[in-house]
C-alpha cells in the first residue's frame, strides 16, 4: 500500500514582521494564501526511512534526516511508538527555496500520508501540533486556504475569501536562506523603533470581497528590503512584471520568488509571457487561489 498527498504552495499577501524575540524568532502577522502550485509526497512501506525528489531543482532538496518529509514522519512515529520505516518519494514542482513554503509544504504532505498510512487515529490538533513543531509555515500548508498567522506563524485563523485571485510567479536563478533574509531585517532595522505586527483590516476585507485591486492596493512584505539587500536583481523582475500590467509585485514570503497580482487569467498570461521574455528571471508559472491544503490524492 501507499498514499500520496497533494499540498500547495503559499504566497503571503501580508507578511508582517516584528522586532526579534529574545528567543530569536520575530513575531508575524502573516496572510497566508495558498495558490495551486503544488508538491506530491507518496509514502510506501520500506525497510528503512529513504527519500527520493524528482523535479524542478530536485537536485537542491535534502535527502536525509533534516528533510522536512523525514521530520515529520520521525515525529508522528516517535508519538505513534513506531519506527519510520517507510520510503518518501517527493514529486517537486514547488519552487526549492523559493518563499513558497515547499519544503513545509513537503512536511505537511508527508505527516498526512504517513497517518493515514499508519492509519494512527491521530486528530487534526494533534497533527497541527507536530506541525508547529516542525516549522512556522507547515501548519498552514496542512489546512490550506486563507488564515491569519500569529506568533510565529504557526497560530492560524481561517479567512474568509470571496473570490479567486490570480497570480504569476517568477523564480529566481538562485535561492536565498530565509534565516539570511530575517537577519538581514535585523541588520536593516538596528536603532529603529519596529511595531508590533498587526493585519490590516484593508486587506482582509479585500480578500473577503475577492477584490484583486483592493487587495493590490493592501499587499505588503516586511522582508522585501532584506531580500532586495541580499538580492537586488530582484527589483528588475518587480519592475517588468509592474510594466507588464501586474495590479501589485512583491517578493513572496523570504524570496527569491516574485509574485504578481493579475486581474484575471488573461492579464495572467500576459503577465507571465512578458516576464518570461524580460531576461529578470529563470522561469515562471501561473497559479490562482484559494487551494485546498493537504489532500489524499491516490491511495
Amino acid at each position: 500500500m501507499s498514499v500520496t498527498v497533494r499540498v500547495p504552495a503559499k504566497v503571503n499577501v501580508q507578511l508582517a514582521v516584528g522586532a526579534a524575540r529574545p528567543d530569536g524568532f520575530h513575531p508575524l502577522a502573516n496572510v497566508f494564501l495558498a495558490v495551486g502550485l503544488y508538491d506530491e509526497v507518496t509514502v510506501t512501506p520500506a525497510d528503512e526511512l529513504r527519500i527520493t525528489c524528482d523535479g524542478p531543482d530536485a537536485d537542491q532538496v535534502p535527502l536525509d534526516r533534516t528533510n522536512l518529509a523525514a521530520r515529520a514522519a520521525i515525529a508522528l512515529a516517535e508519538r505513534y511508538g513506531r519506527s519510520p520505516d517507510v520510503h518518501l518519494h517527493i514529486a517537486k514542482d514547488i519552487p526549492v527555496a523559493g518563499g513558497m513554503a515547499g519544503g513545509s509544504a513537503d512536511g505537511a504532505a508527508a505527516l498526512v500520508a504517513c497517518d493515514t498510512l499508519w492509519q494512527t487515529g491521530a486528530s487534526r490538533e494533534e497533527l497541527l501540533d507536530i506541525c508547529a513543531e516542525l516549522g512556522s509555515d507547515v501548519p498552514f500548508s496542512l489546512v490550506g486556504g486563507a488564515a491569519l498567522g500569529v506568533g510565529r506563524g504557526e497560530q492560524l485563523t481561517p479567512l474568509e475569501v470571496g473570490g479567486t485571485f490570480h497570480w504569476v510567479f517568477a523564480m529566481a536563478d538562485r535561492g536565498l536562506s530565509t534565516p539570511a533574509v530575517f537577519r538581514e531585517f535585523d541588520r536593516l532595522g538596528e536603532g529603529v523603533d519596529i511595531p508590533t505586527p498587526v493585519p490590516s483590516q484593508e486587506l482582509l476585507d479585500a480578500l473577503a470581497k475577492g477584490d484583486p485591486d483592493a487587495l493590490a492596493a493592501t499587499v505588503s512584505n516586511d522582508l522585501q528590503p532584506a531580500a532586495l539587500s541580499l538580492f537586488p536583481e530582484l527589483a528588475d523582475t518587480l519592475a517588468a512584471g509592474r510594466a507588464a500590467g501586474a495590479l501589485a509585485a512583491l517578493v513572496s514570503g523570504s524570496g527569491p520568488t516574485t509574485a504578481f497580482l493579475a486581474r484575471g487569467p488573461e492579464s495572467a498570461a500576459t503577465v507571465a509571457q512578458a516576464l518570461l521574455t524580460s531576461g529578470t528571471c529563470r522561469t515562471v508559472c501561473t497559479a490562482s487561489g484559494p487551494a485546498p491544503g493537504a489532500t489524499i490524492a491516490g491511495r
